[in-house]
């Protein structure tokens, strides 16, 4: 990771760890550091009455999320958006995740809303007055989960998918059982359930005019060529068993493999009726890492890359668009595919002096034509190397590698 990525997230990270007395002045840090003129602090909800249902943090704490309400034409209008936050895989590793935010509410605190969240009718103009939510990610199985036993010795709770519908279930009733539009996103590891629970969501809201689904940097893929690594594979394996998720998975896609592969986007998107919409770049930074390696993004911000290593980039795009949903229907599988090196677009690079351009298109005019009837696309770079990836601050480009 580049220094100025090092320097972003630990402004964000010690900009959630303090109290809520020094909001402003994290406020005006974010500002300057990320062009977020709009972004504001929201306080936690915590759902306690989620814990008699077993749905539980991986420490069993109550699970939480962060709701702003609409307001003007927006009161009934809901996004909800699921964090990201990759996975847990192991015992150690979850037991690890349990001290931290990702894995207990006890340790969190007020939340930086920002991006597609913003209040701001310029920075985003079909959302800006919509209720908000962001749930908070706590079990590490990417709201799957669902074991009831708990091991005493370590006193883990794998209980993600009671969580997601004990948190759905409190906002259905603080109004969004009334929506008459609705968006389910997620972001990262949290793009597929944004996906595994799409129909299961609109089935949720009969008076809505519109319910679709949003999946930012979360189409992670199963590679095949041997000159790149095959790591989510594994990684989904562990989690699945791990975590019990087999039995919330589509009984569609089980049936057909094993239920690791069905962790996979491209081995469910085409059982979903709702409609969603994939945003995420072609060398998205978190997938190259994993699979091409974790220090690419020095030689591709230096735009200094071996032969091997564009070939392997190629090669990794080339899967990856494969792996997409078809472009026939754009109506009911819309994308956004840059070639930016970098990850999730929701919240940095949603405004407008920092949204990536695809063909003098942006994520933010395409989803917002798609989501509300005006025009369907399905937008994809043509570069084939990956490009890197500029932040602007205060009207000075810098670099985000």
């Amino acid at each position: 990771m580049s220094t100025r990525s090092v320097r972003l997230v630990c402004l964000l990270i010690c900009s959630l760890a303090i109290s809520k007395t020094d909001s402003t002045k994290a406020n005006e840090l974010l500002k300057q550091e990320k062009h977020a003129d709009h972004a504001y602090f929201v306080d936690i909800t915590i759902v306690q009455n989620a814990v008699s249902k077993g749905a539980v943090c991986l420490d069993g704490s109550p699970p939480a999320y962060h709701l702003d309400p609409g307001f003007g034409h927006g009161v009934r209008n809901w996004i909800i958006l699921l964090s990201g936050g990759a996975w847990c895989r192991n015992t150690t590793d979850c037991l690890n995740r349990s001290k931290t935010d990702l894995g207990s509410s006890t340790l969190m605190l007020p939340f930086i809303f920002l991006g597609i969240f913003s209040k701001s009718k310029t920075e985003n103009p079909d959302f800006y007055n919509w209720n908000k939510v962001f749930v908070r990610y706590c079990d590490g199985g990417a709201f799957t989960g669902d074991i009831e036993n708990v091991d005493s010795a370590t006193n883990l709770h794998f209980r993600g998918a009671r969580i997601f519908d004990a948190i759905i279930e409190d906002l259905l009733a603080k109004g969004l059982k009334d929506a008459k539009n609705a968006i389910l996103s997620g972001g990262s590891a949290n793009g597929y359930p944004a996906m595994l629970y799409c129909d299961h969501f609109h089935s949720l809201l009969p008076k809505a005019h519109r319910v679709k689904c949003l999946v930012d940097a979360g189409y992670f893929i199963r590679v095949k060529n041997p000159l790149l690594t095959n790591v989510f594979e594994s990684i989904f394996k562990d989690v699945v068993t791990l975590h019990g998720s087999t039995k919330v998975l589509p009984k569609s896609c089980t049936s057909r493999m094993k239920p690791e592969l069905c962790f996979f986007p491209e081995n469910i998107q085409r059982d979903i009726k709702t409609p969603f919409f994939t945003v995420m770049s072609a060398f998205d930074s978190y997938q190259v890492n994993s699979i091409i390696g974790s220090d690419i993004g020095e030689c591709i911000q230096a735009r200094n890359c071996t032969e091997n290593q564009n070939n392997a980039f190629k090669e990794l795009r080339s899967e990856f668009l494969r792996a997409l949903p078809k472009a026939n229907d754009p109506k009911q599988r819309g994308v956004f595919i840059d070639s930016f090196n970098h990850h999730t677009q929701l919240e940095l690079w949603w405004n407008k002096i920092n949204a990536t351009p695809v063909n003098n298109l942006t994520t933010i005019k395409v989803f917002g034509d798609c989501y509300y009837d005006r025009k369907y696309s399905y937008v994809i770079d043509e570069h084939d190397l990956p490009l890197p990836v500029y932040l602007y601050n205060n009207g000075t480009l810098k670099s985000r590698g």
